[in-house]
């Protein structure tokens, strides 16, 4: 067996990358996700593309955020894991899956090579996530309210909500950013997304009770790829009333008052109760995602 060929592609030669069968249907999965072509590599074992990544940015982004689209043929976990540890960009790696992968064997075996290839090339298991796509099919969540929604023009008000919020999460990218760099890391990372999101800033609100005290605060926002859940977060001291799932039907309502014909989110799967939030909002599991991180040197 010849030793696999990794190369970049460009607008030349970017048909490549279509050519490998994909049983897990990333396609699919980036339907609405531009792809740059010279953000995408291939490994080639006599002229056949066997393992293939995608790296993925927004518009003005110069260096790509993540690897969100990965896979390789049955017995090539180490051209994909080659192709991974080669490529210029060591960053998040996320693998979008169909949630019935484990059912199904066929399906089960590929999701395997995958996660077999980005171990081996340095990648370690973050978080397993939920992926929703609510549509105007599931129907509007009920409005509970509970809580009054008033924009906040001072970043500063989000900024301590946000370490608030932090300092109780069960988020696994927020506890990874925590643990590097406290909770003013953590908030400012936050920040630093609903920034780069771009939708209008004036669309971030805070909610308060009727009497005017601060419960929380709700991100409806557009990133690159269409209208979004940004977050939802609940401050320590409001926890256990099921004030998320006020903020989850606000954001929604926002969204789709402003004309979307649907909303994505998501959330670790180890987050019970915000996975059971978005159940009662009617947002149904259309994938999972998979985070992996380059393992860390010391």
């Amino acid at each position: 067996m010849t030793d696999p060929v990794i190369r970049a592609l460009d607008e030349s030669d970017a048909h490549l990358f279509d050519t490998l069968p994909d049983p897990l249907d990333a396609r699919a999965a980036h339907r609405l996700t531009h792809h740059r072509p010279d953000w995408k590599r291939v490994a080639l074992r006599d002229g056949e593309v066997v393992a293939r990544a995608a790296w993925w940015g927004g518009p003005d982004d110069t260096e790509p955020l993540n690897v969100n689209w990965f896979d390789v043929a049955e017995g090539e976990e180490e051209a994909g894991a080659e192709l991974l540890r080669t490529a210029p960009w060591q960053v998040e790696l996320e693998l979008n899956l169909p949630p019935g992968r484990r059912e199904d064997p066929r399906l089960h075996a590929a999701a395997e090579a995958r996660f077999t290839a980005a171990r081996a090339a340095g990648y370690e298991l973050l978080v397993e996530r939920f992926l929703y796509r609510w549509t105007p099919a599931c129907g509007l969540p009920e409005r509970p309210g509970r809580l009054v929604f008033r924009a906040e023009p001072d970043d500063a008000v989000f900024f301590d909500a946000l370490r608030r919020i932090h300092s109780v999460t069960l988020d696994a990218h927020s506890l990874r950013a925590v643990e590097d760099g406290g909770l003013d890391r953590a908030a400012q990372e936050e920040l630093d997304f609903f920034r780069w999101c771009p939708s209008p800033r004036e669309w971030w609100q805070i909610a308060y009770t009727p009497q005017g005290e601060p419960v929380g605060m709700h991100i409806p926002v557009h990133n690159p790829s269409g209208p979004c859940v940004g977050f939802i977060g609940v401050l320590p001291e409001h926890r256990g009333h099921g004030y998320a799932y006020d903020l989850l039907a606000e954001c929604t309502h926002f969204l789709v008052e402003r004309g979307a014909e649907f909303v994505s989110a998501g959330t670790d799967q180890g987050n019970f109760p915000m996975a059971a939030n978005f159940t009662k909002a009617g947002y149904p599991v259309v994938r999972e995602r998979i985070n992996f991180t380059p393992v860390r040197r010391e």
